[in-house]
């Protein structure tokens, strides 16, 4: 069975958008459909045809978050070693061609936010980090070109 890793932040929110397909997104999906369903022809109803792919939808993320959350191992980042960089770690980089030091969180894909600083660990960024120490580079290969990051610290 695949382990899911992710922050306890990161389950809290899948637990709560989970709560709220099921008990908000989904009951108003099931009225519109019967609304849709009451204006008569249905294969030229066009409001008929758009609930049923919402619906599909909501059914296919719940089902998406219900592995999730069953095959979910939550990390604790205040738990996670500070020795190497890995999931859930907190690191401070240097951008060397800059000089701009930047500090990340690495998280699963579906907490990554890079305006609250958050990288996806399958992300190249991400990924390059894993592993490395405090004074190590850390090679990504970006779409304009090769950027080397310092790992200043693992916070």
């Amino acid at each position: 069975m695949e382990q899911i890793p992710i922050t306890k932040e990161g389950f809290a929110a899948l637990k709560k958008e989970l709560e709220r397909l099921k008990t908000i997104e989904r009951p108003e999906n099931i009225k519109a459909i019967e609304v849709a369903r009451a204006h008569g022809d249905l294969s030229e109803n066009a409001e008929y045809h758009a609930a049923k792919e919402r619906q599909s939808f909501i059914e296919g993320r719940i089902g998406e978050i219900s592995y999730k959350i069953g095959n979910a191992k939550v990390i604790d980042p205040g738990e996670v070693p500070k020795d190497v960089v890995r999931f859930a770690s907190k690191v401070l980089v240097e951008n060397l061609d800059t000089e701009e030091e930047v500090e990340y969180m690495i998280v699963g894909a579906d907490e990554a936010d890079i305006k609250k600083g958050k990288i996806s660990v399958s992300s190249p960024l991400g990924s390059a980090l894993i592993g490395k120490e405090p004074g190590d580079e850390a090679v990504v290969q970006a779409p304009g070109g090769k950027r080397v990051y310092e790992i200043i610290d693992i916070l």
